[in-house]
């Protein structure tokens, strides 16, 4: 047989599958302004479709990926669905500063295969945070959505915090 020769099976799109799949978790640490945490919590998230698709158009080079690093927050309770855009009730009055999302850091999380982005709302007002997502945009209410996680009740006063460390894996 001849070591140049190139086989095509019959099926070459299967062929061609590896397996790729994208996960991500989201870390959520509640603190008071003295910095003592009071919640926390370790959660799966969705990655929804119009987040899968803004990564297919930064590897198209049509958006950057480093904007991908907004997290907002809201008080909606419906569960997430992949044809998600937004967050149901996003935070707009109570974060500091106002319409404002928690701009994250980007990094590598502990291997080449995830990436990481940390960031802290803070608070100047008192709700019930039930809802996070991951965005292309700082200004409430615009910007593609990549990842929404809803969640059981975090309450917040005026002063507290909640720290977001959001991470996506490529397997």
């Amino acid at each position: 047989m001849d070591d140049n020769l190139i086989v095509i099976p019959d099926n070459p799109s299967a062929a061609l599958r590896d397996g790729l799949r994208l996960t991500g978790r989201l870390v959520a640490v509640a603190k008071r302004a003295n910095g003592d945490a009071f919640d926390y919590r370790d959660l799966p998230n969705l990655i929804v479709t119009v987040g899968k698709g803004w990564l297919v158009d930064a590897w198209q080079n049509l958006v950057e990926p480093e904007n991908m690093k907004y997290h907002g927050v809201g008080l909606g309770t419906t569960a997430a669905v992949v044809g998600d855009t937004a967050l149901e009730s996003e935070s707009t009055t109570i974060i500091n500063p106002n319409s404002t999302r928690a701009t994250g850091t980007l990094a590598e999380g502990s291997s080449a295969n995830i990436f990481r982005s940390v960031a802290t709302v803070t608070f100047d007002g008192t709700g019930a945070i039930t809802e996070w997502g991951l965005f292309s945009q700082a200004a409430t209410g615009g910007g593609v959505m990549f990842a929404r996680v809803v969640f059981s009740a975090i309450n917040v006063v005026d002063t507290n915090s909640i720290q977001f460390t959001y991470e996506a894996t490529l397997s």
